[in-house]
């Protein structure tokens, strides 16, 4: 028989447990934050109807997408992103929810990119949404969100930058360059990739050396947001109404950030655009002071017509989007991500036959059954071993405690495995006890 070679296509991955075990406490912890400001969770299908997909995600979208026609010929798309079913599922089901509606969705997306570190072809994404009103405050409390997932997550220095699409659209307008507008935004979301220089050189093949020396003057930031902000509203038409309307947002929303005690967390950066084309309002991207190289880990903003693809009725809407995958190798590589977490508390040892006082197996089920019941995860080992093998399988699986006994109503031994120490507890309140404490001390 031939034997096939197990593997995985490039930019997938298997997750071995300790990996996700990570990335189920980190996916908890957000959970948690998003419950902090009233956000609910839903899901959508992976498959999705192609032209739902792709009616407005833009060129280098549909280059990215996995897109292929299924067993009743329907073209079908894998959702490249989280953001474009939530408009679709808003507008199929708003009469059955309730607006504004707060959800999260956290859940795989599939995109054919060019595979490097922190970045897949398969990877996961935590979204938070906000539709039906079109408020500073709710721009803002996407804001706090994310600045408050950044902090219970522990990454270290971070900064939120933020622009307005509606201040870059304008200002193109102002010196005429609007008509290649979509070919700006995306060179302009590489800056960061490709440098001022390679920038420049896009930009002036486009348009012509002044206007690409207009472009990245616009662009670049000032010492404070409010210097940034009126720098950029002197590039566009001082009678401009929605230049003017947009720097009013952007002051309105730094005012409830302020008020909640983040201001030094979000700054103003007019180079900031999201290559997406249904943002129209605030943008946002996340990037970690310890490594700026790896990208924004947290990205989004205002997408008032997006749901206009699937419905006349309006709802504006504003999110972000959470890369977890690409924020796991960014916490990986910083030194964040604790590699021993705990999944098993204690492990039954099952003696040998022959031992002295050697317990049926039967018993150490119901130890483990009363133990469970007290709270504690533990686990019988299956078979009778070696006190060794029994040893270095809990070793390898973080397992911090060992008990032995002689009978199942006591008394107790129980092995500190880390520090080689054995513990006797006379009868089971006092194992519990021993436990507990034991458990509070490590964690």
């Amino acid at each position: 028989m031939t034997v096939i070679k197990p593997r995985v296509l490039k930019g997938f991955r298997d997750f071995l447990p300790d990996a996700e075990i990570t990335r189920s406490s980190l996916v908890r912890e957000l959970e948690q934050v998003f419950a902090l400001f009233g956000f609910v969770p839903i899901d959508t299908p992976v498959l999705e109807y192609a032209d739902i997909l792709l009616g407005k995600g833009g060129g280098e979208t549909d280059k990215q997408v996995y897109r292929f026609l299924d067993h009743g010929d329907r073209d079908v798309a894998m959702r490249f992103d989280l953001t474009v079913p939530f408009a679709r599922f808003m507008a199929e089901h708003v009469d059955e929810l309730y607006l504004p509606f707060r959800r999260y969705h956290i859940a795989k997306v599939w995109r054919g990119e060019n595979t490097q570190r922190g970045r897949y072809r398969e990877f996961m994404q935590c979204d938070f949404d906000i539709v039906g009103t079109d408020s500073g405050s709710a721009d803002a409390d996407i804001l706090l969100t994310a600045a408050k997932a950044m902090l219970r997550l522990d990454v270290g220095e971070f900064s939120i930058r933020i622009n307005h699409r509606a201040l870059f659209n304008r200002f193109l307008e102002h010196i005429g360059a609007s008509a290649r507008s979509t070919e700006i935004l995306r060179t302009v979301d590489k800056l960061e990739k490709i440098g001022f220089e390679n920038a420049f050189e896009k930009l002036s093949k486009l348009l012509g050396m002044q206007l690409a020396d207009d472009i990245l003057s616009f662009i670049k930031k000032e010492e404070s947001f409010e210097a940034t902000l009126e720098k950029m509203i002197g590039f566009c038409d001082k009678n401009d109404f929605q230049a003017q309307s947009a720097r009013d947002r952007l002051l309105e929303i730094m005012e409830y950030v302020a008020a909640a005690g983040f201001e030094n967390r979000i700054m103003l950066d007019p180079s900031i655009t999201r290559g997406l084309d249904y943002y129209t309002g605030m943008v946002v991207e996340t990037s970690l002071g310890a490594l700026p190289e790896i990208g924004s880990v947290c990205s989004g903003g205002r997408y008032d017509e997006l749901a206009s693809l699937y419905t006349e009725r309006r709802m504006p809407g504003v999110g972000a989007s959470i890369g977890l995958d690409r924020l796991i190798a960014a916490l990986e590589t910083i030194g964040k991500i604790d590699k021993s977490i705990i999944s098993t508390q204690i492990l039954i040892m099952n003696q040998e036959k022959g031992n002295v006082g050697k317990v049926a197996t039967s018993e150490l089920h119901a130890l483990a059954a009363r133990l469970r019941d007290a709270g504690f995860s533990c686990e019988v080992f299956p078979e009778e071993k070696k006190t060794l093998a029994q040893y270095t399988y809990a070793e390898r699986k973080h397992i911090p405690l060992a008990l032995f006994t002689n009978s199942a109503k006591g008394p107790y031994n129980i092995r500190i495995l880390a520090e080689r120490r054995n513990i006797e507890c006379l009868d089971f309140d006092s194992l519990c006890k021993f436990i507990r404490n034991f458990l509070n001390v490590q964690t």
